[in-house]
């Protein structure tokens, strides 16, 4: 059986083939077009990278052309909360007497065939793993299967890698701090001295009671106040538990329950007690999740996260009986402590020291607010 590949066909091949296997690019579906092949990675400089076979053969043509990519970018923009999206946008089939000018958003190369994709002055330029990195051709057929095999390879990988993150787990942790706030409620009924010994006091905390920065966060003050933080940990807790692990989690919401005692007894200056602030820090650790997971989260993060952040925090600016002081201080902690370890294969070892970074300016600057000023 011949197969017959000609340069354009090849070209396509060999630019999915790379973008796919080495920079971690995802083929994404855009209604309406044709000849057209979009690629996505919203951690990559280049968020889109968009190869078009279609013939332009003037500039009128090429500026709708443009008007049509920004058009797409901004839906992306949208669907990924990105705040900009930068396209690097090829184009295989342009007229010669057509120049191609500067735009801000799009960055557009002509490529007419494999001597275009290494050009120094090109796309290897941008890539420079393009210059070496080159299947071989060998015959049609075997070059086709070769390269279909290699992005399947990375499909599944990838799959397996969702998978893991997303697949149902057995829920240990979430469970035992909820035996452990009922517990803890259970135990102030009986022995009312230990609430007192336990509570958030700012005072106290200054004195040299720091142990009071994390046993607030088992105590409440009606059955009312603990049903409501269990249910929100019950839903929340087993969402973190899922995507990060026992771990993670565990070390989230204790690191959380520490920064919003701290911010409380900053602002505040009064006693306090809950796990809002270790679950709103939670909130912070989803949210950060649910942004480098937004392909797959985006409509749920807009749609529930945010919102549940924001409602909840202005229900606390207009009561004034929350202690709102430690939900931001959580929230703020479950994200800087989220951030420092790390969400798999989602970010990179810059953003986890980054992240760890942020979490001691942060522990620093709240505890030299209550110790030292």
């Amino acid at each position: 059986m011949s197969i017959k590949v000609d340069t354009k066909d090849e070209i396509i091949m060999r630019l999915v083939h790379y973008f796919v296997t080495v920079e971690d690019y995802q083929p994404i579906i855009v209604n309406g077009v044709k000849n057209e092949i979009w690629l996505e990675n919203i951690t990559a400089p280049y968020r889109i990278v968009r190869i078009n076979s279609n013939y332009i053969h003037n500039e009128e043509q090429l500026k709708f052309d443009n008007f049509k990519v920004k058009n797409i970018a901004k839906q992306i923009k949208k669907k990924t909360l990105s705040f900009k999206v930068n396209t690097l946008n090829i184009l295989l089939d342009l007229n010669e007497d057509v120049n191609i000018n500067d735009d801000k958003d799009i960055n557009t190369y002509k490529v007419a065939n494999l001597k275009d994709v290494r050009k120094e002055e090109g796309l290897a330029k941008l890539y420079p793993k393009l210059k070496t990195f080159m299947t071989k051709k060998g015959n049609n057929l075997d070059f086709i299967v070769n390269i279909t095999n290699d992005i399947n390879e990375k499909t599944e990988k990838d799959n397996r890698s969702y998978e893991k993150v997303f697949k149902p787990k057995k829920i240990v942790v979430t469970k035992v701090l909820i035996a452990i706030n009922i517990s803890m409620f259970i135990l102030t009924i009986l022995f009312p001295i230990f609430q007192s010994l336990f509570i958030l006091s700012p005072s106290a905390v200054k004195t040299g009671e720091i142990w009071r920065l994390i046993t607030a966060a088992f105590l409440h003050g009606d059955f009312i106040h603990l049903l409501v933080n269990m249910y929100s940990l019950n839903i929340i807790g087993t969402q973190i538990e899922t995507f990060l692990g026992r771990s993670k989690y565990l070390a989230i919401y204790l690191g959380s329950a520490i920064t919003g005692s701290l911010l409380s007894c900053v602002i505040t200056n009064s006693l306090s007690l809950g796990a809002s602030g270790a679950i709103f820090g939670l909130l912070g650790s989803i949210a950060y999740f649910g942004y480098h997971y937004r392909i797959y989260l985006g409509s749920v993060l807009k749609s529930q996260i945010l919102p549940v952040i924001v409602i909840n925090l202005l229900i606390g600016f207009m009561m004034p009986f929350i202690d709102n002081a430690g939900h931001i201080g959580g929230l703020f902690g479950g994200l800087f402590i989220t951030m420092a370890l790390g969400i798999g294969h989602k970010d990179d070892k810059t953003n986890r020291i980054n992240g760890v970074i942020i979490t001691i300016i942060y522990l620093i600057f709240l505890s030299y607010l209550l110790f030292l000023r």
